[in-house]
């Protein structure tokens, strides 16, 4: 195998492909990653990594001399990539290793045996697409929500609802719960399907296709590559085993209707309230105290450190004072994207809602809902 290709151009390529790649594999062949210049690529070079569970496959154009397929450690193969100098790559093969030559800098990796390689799953028929950007932020929204905690897997996840050209991303930890709506094009009309996508796969494949003008969402509705999604665009494509489960009725906490509504700003409210939280030992909440044309700030009681701080806010309905996990409010706060953001209260000991308002007299958005449980305020 021999093949020249750009610096930058397998840098980005082999960061994608290896960025699955198990930390602690069970077989040594998956740590590594396939090099595929085959002649029936057409001309291009194929990337790909599998673990069992998560698939990356990307294709880039090179200068191909002699067609070849190899294996070689993943996480080597992108330490050497990114530090090469701003050179033409050229990559051959010499008996059981491959030479990497890049200007002056020469590097010799020893091969794994790609025959004892898995196949790489099929990916499912398309189901529908949407741009690059649009589906990234819509995920960064959600999967902030996510659990983190492997022992509850189900939480791990993004629930993805596909009802014709609407898609519903929801996530939730027991904690807080991140709910987006967006529009899509389907491939046929009246598609109806549901999918638990782990929530970290779904984040790290959206911002990497961030750039695409079409990324095309695939899920399997039965017979070959049932319980696998796949995402592709701008020639990189990953699929991902789902979850296993019962995701939590959500829709049931989102409350009808409110007792009191609030309208911040927004980049004024983050500022405050990390500025209050300094003074807050670990989990320990901030209180936000609305009334009339301000909200307060508070953290820290008795013989503690304390801080406190008022700012401008709107508040139709009752007064109400209501306490947060500071780093869960921040979250929320920080994934509305918006100028202003609009609370919604029913009762202190009960969730609030936020959403997104461009505007101070604005209608609040409702495409992106994040409820957030509030923290029992002792005495």
């Amino acid at each position: 195998m021999k093949f020249r290709v750009e610096r930058d151009v397998l840098a980005d390529a082999v960061a994608w492909a290896a960025r699955s790649l198990p930390a602690r594999p069970p077989v040594p062949v998956l740590a590594g990653l396939v090099l595929d210049a085959s002649a029936d690529n057409g001309g291009r070079l194929v990337l790909s990594s599998f673990d069992y569970e998560v698939s990356a496959r990307v294709e880039v154009g090179a200068a191909i001399s002699e067609p070849g397929v190899v294996l070689v450690s993943g996480r080597l193969l992108a330490d050497i990539s990114r530090s090469l100098p701003d050179r033409p790559v050229e990559v051959s093969t010499d008996a059981a290793k491959v030479v990497l030559t890049c200007g002056s800098s020469r590097f010799t990796l020893l091969t794994l045996p790609v025959e004892d390689y898995p196949a790489l799953p099929v990916m499912p028929g398309a189901s529908g697409s949407l741009r690059g950007d649009t589906f990234a932020a819509a995920v960064a929204q959600v999967a902030v929500a996510a659990g983190r905690d492997d022992t509850l897997p189900v939480l791990t996840g993004v629930r993805l609802e596909i009802e014709a050209e609407k898609i519903t991303m929801a996530a939730t930890d027991r904690y807080r719960l991140a709910v987006r709506d967006l529009a899509w094009s389907p491939e046929q009309t009246g598609l109806s399907a549901i999918a638990l996508v782990p929530a970290r796969t779904l984040s790290d494949t959206a911002k990497a296709l961030a750039s695409a003008d079409k990324v095309t969402v695939a899920l399997a509705s039965g017979g070959t590559g049932e319980g696998l999604v796949g995402f592709e665009g701008g020639g990189r494509r990953t699929t991902s085993r789902l979850l296993d489960g019962e995701f939590p009725k959500y829709k049931s906490l989102l409350p009808a209707e409110s007792s009191a509504l609030a309208t911040v700003h927004t980049a004024g409210l983050v500022e405050a309230v990390r500025r209050v939280a300094l003074v807050a030992e670990r989990n320990t909440p901030i209180r936000l105290s609305f009334s009339g044309e301000e909200v307060t700030l508070e953290a820290g009681t008795g013989d503690e450190a304390q801080a406190s701080e008022s700012m401008d806010a709107t508040l139709i309905g009752d007064d109400i004072s209501i306490a947060f996990n500071p780093g869960y409010l921040l979250d929320g706060l920080g994934a509305l994207d918006a100028a202003y953001a609009e609370l919604r209260f029913t009762a202190s000991s009960r969730p609030a809602v936020i959403a997104a308002k461009e505007s101070a007299e604005a209608t609040a958005g409702e495409d992106y809902r994040y409820l957030l449980m509030p923290v029992r305020l002792s005495g």
